[in-house]
């Protein structure tokens, strides 16, 4: 497991990433229209997300794994719930879950290579 990012809930995507690029210096890495931006913010990843792409409505870890189904099991076994079961976006396998007292995070797998 590897902390990956904070995922960030907006309304406007295009306010948010002019705000955060004009006004702290963010720099833009990936955009994908109105759905998702990732900015680098630092040295740490922000990943702004909207309208399909808005899984959640609070500031959430994004926890990057190798096998999701284990992830998900290993967080309610320690005590943590299943808010969305695993399900394909358009670049991963991911899965919204709460950790032991109440933590907000998002699984993230690469997708699993057709073959």
């Amino acid at each position: 497991m590897k902390i990956h990012s904070l995922l960030v809930p907006v309304d406007d995507m295009g306010s948010a990433v002019e705000f955060l690029t004009g006004n702290l210096g963010c720099v833009v890495k990936i955009r994908d229209g109105d759905r998702y931006c990732a900015l680098d913010a630092g040295g740490q990843m922000l990943a702004l997300v909207s309208g399909e792409e808005r899984m959640v409505d609070s500031i959430s870890l994004v926890v990057r794994v190798d096998d999701i189904h284990a992830a998900v099991a290993s967080i309610i076994e320690g005590g943590g719930q299943l808010l969305s079961p695993p399900h394909e976006g358009p670049h991963e396998v991911r899965a919204v879950v709460t950790g032991a007292g109440g933590v907000p995070m998002v699984l993230s797998a690469k997708r699993p290579v057709a073959g």
